[in-house]
């Protein structure tokens, strides 16, 4: 699973690319070396609650799609402050349902965070390991099923933008393919045509539903390329275009 990943893609192509609605003022730059706690692109689907809205129907508000800025390593609701989120970065798409941390995300948070490509360790037979980083092969994003929430912060003061804190998990599964080759787990990449029902907000978080993401997944790692990379992604000091040359 990716401790590091890339996006540099251009959030007005993603826009268009996705039916986005709205897009957030604020977001985070392109980076070559995004670490947990860092703030990461997410698109979320949620139900419209603003009555200001033209064309607001409160007896069925429509959903809109929103590209946010999100804190990498989820916060739950109920957590008593956010340093719970440096660990919980990824999760296991076959237990979520069943880990209380994740399971009230599952069912109607989920979220798809873009990302150029990602980087894993790879130990040989040899022992030693090796940075590997992981993209398309035609350069188009690749989008990573994941969960989201929204943590209130009992310190902060109404109207303060500290006061809600939006964080994201992306969900990983065993790998499959050519990236079994180089790692036991992969982020759960999200298949184009269940885009619509993972983000419905309306749509139940059942084990069928995650378990076609996770099938369609196993189907796109044959689609990736991945090669080695410099060790120097190790340390997020380093963050330019020369983390993902070939070496």
């Amino acid at each position: 699973m990716p401790g590091r990943f890339v996006f540099t893609t251009d959030p007005d192509e993603l826009v268009a690319m996705l039916d986005v609605d709205r897009q957030a003022d604020i977001l985070p730059p392109a980076s070559h070396n995004i670490a947990p706690a860092d703030r990461v692109i997410v698109i979320i689907d949620a139900v419209n609650k603003d009555a200001s809205t033209e064309g607001y129907d409160p007896e069925n508000p429509a959903v809109l799609r929103r590209l946010e800025s999100a804190s990498w390593g989820l916060v739950p609701g109920g957590a008593p402050d956010a340093a719970v989120g440096a660990t919980m970065f990824d999760a296991p798409v076959e237990q979520v349902l069943a880990n209380p941390a994740f399971a009230p995300a599952a069912q109607s948070r989920r979220a798809a965070i873009p990302a150029t490509g990602y980087y894993v360790w790879h130990k040989g037979a040899d022992g030693t390991s090796s940075a590997q980083f992981v993209h398309s092969p035609d350069g188009e994003p690749l989008l990573f099923a994941g969960l989201y929430e929204w943590w209130k912060n009992p310190a902060a003061a109404a109207g303060d933008p500290a006061r809600w804190l939006l964080s994201t998990a992306i969900l990983t599964r065993a790998s499959a393919g050519p990236l079994a080759l180089i790692h036991d787990r992969m982020p759960l990449l999200l298949e184009p045509g269940l885009l619509e029902d993972w983000l419905d907000p309306r749509t139940p978080g059942s084990p069928e539903l995650l378990g076609a993401v996770s099938d369609a997944a196993a189907d796109l790692a044959d689609e990736v390329e991945f090669y080695e990379v410099s060790k120097d992604v190790a340390s997020v000091k380093n963050n330019s275009e020369a983390l993902i040359q070939p070496v």
